[in-house]
This record gives C-alpha cells, sequence and structure tokens, in this order.
C-alpha cells in the first residue's frame, strides 16, 4: 500500500520538461515516467475469474487498469495500434506476471468490422465478456480555433472516440453475462471544454450522455454502464498532442497531473460486484475540479 501522504505531493508536479513525441505517442521516453501501479497496486481477488477487454490498453490509463484488473484476477484482452506494439508488449508482460492471460490486439476502432472482429476474438479466447472497457481515444490540440480543425480531424476524433465506443459496445452486449459491465472513459472535458479541444471535449460529452441512456436500456439484462471522468493524466498522448507539457496538470486544485495508477481504482470498482446498485453513474476523477 501507498503511505499516508499528502495527494499534491505524492506525484511529480510541474514543471516538467519540455517534451515532444509524433502521435500516438510512446511511454518510454515519457519524464517523469508515468506510473501505472507497477509497484504500489495489490489486488485482492476483486476480479476473480472475470474476462476483460480494453481498448487502448497500451499504455496510459488502459495499461493501468490492466494491470490493475490482472491483479484482481481477470484475464484481459487490449487493443492497441500497430505503432504502439513495444508498449502493449510492456502491458501484456504485466498481465501475464500477475499470473493471468494477456492477449494484445491491434485493432483501430474507427473502422466497424475491426470492432467486429475484436469481440470476435474476445470471445474466442474467453467465451464471454464480463467488462468491456471503452478507453481509446484521439486527441490533437488546435490553440488557434475552429478554423484550424480540418474535417479529417474532426472525422478522425468522433470515430475514434465514440463510433468505437458504439460498435463495441452493441456487439459486445450479446456476449455480456447478467453481472457484466461496460465502463466508457469520458472526461473533465466533458463538462469544462478547453477551447483548443473543441473536437475532443465534444466527444467526451456524448459519452457521458451515451452511457447514462444505455445504462437504462440494459439494466433489465443485469448490465451495469458507468463511466470514468478523469481531470488531466500524464499518458503519452500529452506529449503526443499538447504544444506545452512543461505545465501540464498545474491547473488542477491539486496542483498537478494524475498518474495513470490513481485512475485505475476507479474501472476496478466499477467492474465489481461491490458497485451492483451503481450505474449510469460518472465517477469523477478530477484533481478537485467540482464537476455538476
Amino acid at each position: 500500500m501507498t503511505e499516508q501522504q499528502h495527494p499534491g505531493d505524492q506525484h511529480p508536479t510541474p514543471e516538467f520538461p519540455s517534451q515532444d513525441q509524433p502521435h500516438p505517442g510512446w511511454t518510454g521516453p515519457m519524464d517523469p515516467p508515468p506510473d501505472h501501479g507497477e509497484e504500489s497496486y495489490r489486488g485482492s481477488g476483486r476480479l476473480d475469474g472475470r474476462k476483460a477487454v480494453i481498448t487502448g490498453g497500451d499504455s496510459g490509463i488502459g495499461r493501468a487498469v490492466a494491470l490493475a484488473f490482472a491483479r484482481e484476477g481477470a484475464d484481459v484482452l487490449f487493443t492497441h495500434l500497430d505503432d504502439e506494439k513495444d508498449d502493449a508488449a510492456e502491458t501484456a508482460r504485466l498481465v501475464e506476471e500477475a499470473g493471468r492471460r494477456a492477449v494484445p490486439v491491434s485493432c483501430d476502432v474507427r473502422e466497424e468490422e475491426n470492432c467486429r472482429a475484436l469481440i470476435d476474438r474476445a470471445v474466442a479466447e474467453f467465451r464471454r465478456i464480463d467488462v468491456l472497457v471503452n478507453n481509446a481515444a484521439y486527441q490533437m490540440s488546435q490553440p488557434d480555433g475552429i478554423e484550424a480543425i480540418s474535417t479529417e480531424q474532426f472525422d478522425r476524433v468522433l470515430r475514434t472516440n465514440l463510433y468505437g465506443m458504439f460498435w463495441l459496445c452493441k456487439m459486445a452486449l450479446p456476449h455480456i453475462p447478467e453481472g457484466g459491465s461496460i465502463i466508457n472513459s469520458t472526461s473533465v472535458q466533458a463538462y469544462k471544454p478547453s477551447p483548443h479541444l473543441l473536437d475532443y471535449a465534444t466527444t467526451k460529452g456524448a459519452i457521458v450522455t451515451f452511457t447514462q441512456g444505455l445504462a437504462q436500456m440494459v439494466i433489465d439484462k443485469g448490465v451495469r454502464v458507468n463511466a470514468v471522468a478523469p481531470g488531466p493524466v500524464w499518458t503519452p498522448l500529452i506529449p503526443a498532442t499538447m504544444p506545452d507539457t512543461q505545465k501540464f496538470g498545474k491547473q488542477a486544485p491539486i496542483g498537478r497531473p494524475a498518474q495513470p495508477a490513481e485512475m485505475a481504482p476507479a474501472y476496478v470498482f466499477l467492474a465489481s460486484q461491490e458497485a451492483s446498485y451503481i450505474t449510469a453513474e460518472i465517477v469523477n476523477a478530477t484533481g478537485g475540479t467540482p464537476l455538476p
């Protein structure tokens, strides 16, 4: 267990070194290195025998969730892009080190057929899907205004963040048994949009609405649907898409960005039977930024 301490002092605080990466970004070059819970997360059997599918599981929040799920007893199939194979291999190592099955799958969720193939693969590997985590996302900062957002970028953001989630929920639901759950990754951006992330924030707002609507639609099947709304989190997406990393996260009342390890417990809780009366909810993990 991490010792009790002031939360603002638990992880590195800005200013960080200036750094820039091409998209999609990788964990290795990041300074400071992200913490996914490698040394701190301790499982207690809360997901024993579960089968989980996580999109965007190669790094960042997705890796932290995969690691935590595995240490709680779940087998994990997770997606990555072709350019993220090295990060995906490390996630797989962490899952297998926890004694669980890891199934990394290269998959771009922007295409419906890719999503169909992903669910087919999960069912072939696991026979069922107890937890679906829709975490894959794309953003690209455009500080020069709406005129700088191309149709190509807008389409990519919506297809990655919304279409992929829609297709995967639709295709996975027949394979999710009673007591299973879906967890979507939304964001503080859904409620407090940054102008330079207009298109990304738009999708995160839509994820909130989608989560709350789908939850009501499927609860009679015994399936719960919730979301987690992180604030700023130190992941490879940041140096790959943001113009200035030096002060990233400083705006949060806690004074720093979250580490991926700090997000994982919320996903574990929502996936566990302890959350049996919780559906259509958004768990806010924003470092103190008040949300509605």
